[in-house]
């Protein structure tokens, strides 16, 4: 059986106030992420008023929220977009250490990758919340 999200064009937000880290996260994931999802169109984000922008136009597939933008991270961010969008999209957080994923569970992320990123698991982890967002969508 197909996944739901197959030969589609999946939109992925990328926040950071750096352009090398939004780089990171894009090389990364990498165009397609697993097989049974579709080609990944990348949209990049510098300030927090283009992630509301884009949250609110809709048509966000993730949000992948760097938890060290300046001045304001994506764990406050991941929260408030949690907290004020009604059909907000999953959201990743990327910390720099191990030790903060438990801020995760503070933002309300769906997951948390951290640097230096490995393309593996950060590909492993974008599919398995794509997925996990798409079979919601289909019980929905």
């Amino acid at each position: 059986m197909s996944s739901p999200v197959a030969r589609e064009t999946l939109t992925v937000l990328v926040f950071s106030h750096r352009p090398e880290i939004r780089e990171a996260i894009t090389t990364a994931i990498g165009r397609r992420p697993a097989p049974d999802l579709g080609r990944v169109r990348f949209v990049e984000a510098a300030g927090i008023a283009d992630v509301l922008a884009a949250a609110d136009a809709g048509g966000v597939d993730l949000a992948i929220l760097d938890g060290e933008a300046q001045p304001t991270g994506g764990m406050g961010l991941s929260r408030q977009l949690k907290n004020e969008i009604d059909d907000c999209p999953p959201i990743i957080v990327t910390v720099r250490r191990r030790d903060d994923r438990w801020l995760a569970t503070w933002s309300q992320a769906d997951a948390v990758l951290v640097h230096p990123l490995d393309p593996l698991t950060a590909a492993e982890t974008v599919a398995d919340v794509l997925r996990r967002s798409a079979s919601l969508a289909v019980r929905g």
